[in-house]
C-alpha cells in the first residue's frame, strides 16, 4: 500500500506569500532614501570612445600569434634537433613557402620532435594537415601547409640529400 502524505494545513500554504512580501519589502524600502538614491546613481560616462589608458591597455593585451615558421624552428630547437635547415621555396614550388629539413639522434628522437612541433603548432592555432612516418621514426614528414618539416635520421638525410635537391631548384629558379 501507499502510503499517504500529509495533508498540508491551510494556515502553512497562507504565511508562505506574507513571508515572501516581509522579505522584499525592506529592500525596497531601503532604496528610496535619497541618500542612497543619490549613491547608486549611475554616473555620466562619455559613450562612443574609451580613454586612452584603457585603450592602450586593451591594445596590450591582445596577443599576435607567432608566424608558423617561428613556431616551428623554436619548437625545434626546444627538442634539441640536429642540423636544422630552413629553406624559403616560393620561387621553386606552390606547395610551400618554406621547406625545414632537421635530424634527430635515434628513431624516438625524431618521433619526438615531430610530436613536439605538432603540439606548439596546435597551441599557437595551426592545424597540421599531414603527418607521416611516425610509426618508423626513421623519417618523419610534417605538412602544415605553408611550412613542409622532414625530420631525419643523419643516414635517412645524408642518402636523399634533399637540402641538396631543393638547392639547385633555386639556384635554377633565380
Amino acid at each position: 500500500m501507499a502510503a499517504k502524505r500529509p495533508s498540508r494545513s491551510s494556515s502553512a500554504t497562507s504565511a508562505r506569500p506574507a513571508a515572501r512580501a516581509a522579505r522584499k519589502a525592506p529592500a525596497k524600502t531601503a532604496a528610496k532614501s535619497p541618500a542612497k538614491a543619490r549613491a547608486k546613481a549611475p554616473r555620466k560616462v562619455a559613450t562612443g570612445t574609451r580613454p586612452a589608458a584603457k585603450l592602450a591597455k586593451a591594445t596590450t593585451k591582445a596577443k599576435v600569434p607567432p608566424a608558423l615558421a617561428q613556431v616551428v624552428l623554436a619548437a625545434l630547437e626546444d627538442m634539441k634537433a640536429v642540423n636544422v635547415k630552413a629553406m624559403d621555396v616560393r620561387g621553386i614550388t606552390d606547395i610551400t613557402d618554406m621547406m625545414v629539413v632537421a635530424s634527430g639522434t635515434s628513431d624516438r628522437h625524431v618521433k619526438s620532435i615531430a610530436d613536439r612541433v605538432v603540439q606548439r603548432c596546435k597551441e599557437a592555432g595551426f592545424r597540421p594537415y599531414g603527418i607521416e612516418g611516425e610509426r618508423d621514426g626513421e623519417w618523419v614528414l610534417l605538412d602544415l601547409n605553408d611550412v613542409v618539416l622532414h625530420v631525419m635520421l643523419p643516414r635517412v638525410r645524408e642518402f636523399y640529400a634533399l637540402e641538396k635537391l631543393w638547392e639547385k631548384g633555386a639556384a635554377r629558379g633565380s
